[in-house]
């Protein structure tokens, strides 16, 4: 489970560095397209579609980090089902050394009586 753990930490952090990049390149192109000193229509297209590409890759950052964040909480719930299993288990075992202790002091008292 440990294991198990730090993968999924290390690939949700791998995730989350890639988001962060295409932020930076998605702001980063943004920008560049607003510093070109033409004026023209070519450049009009080529900022429209910058734009675009920004919007299409923020809708992917925010995809990614939705899906970043249904992992990690499908982690917590597996961990707490471990947890649960095991203090089932335990009870379980509980309940057999019980009954076995029970019906066991029956038995006894049974053959002193015969």
């Amino acid at each position: 489970m440990n294991r198990e753990s730090h993968s999924e930490d290390s690939l949700s952090t791998m995730v989350l560095e890639n988001i962060k990049n295409k932020l930076i390149d998605a702001f980063r192109t943004s920008g560049e397209s607003r510093e070109d000193p033409a004026g023209t229509v070519r450049a009009r297209r080529v900022s429209i579609s910058r734009n675009r590409e920004a919007n299409e890759e923020l809708r992917r950052a925010q995809i990614d980090g939705a899906i970043t964040w249904l992992r990690s909480e499908l982690l917590e719930m597996r961990s707490q089902d471990l947890q649960l299993a095991q203090t089932l288990l335990g009870l379980n075992s509980e309940i057999q050394r019980l009954r076995r202790e029970s019906f066991g002091g029956l038995e006894d008292a049974g053959d002193y009586r015969q």
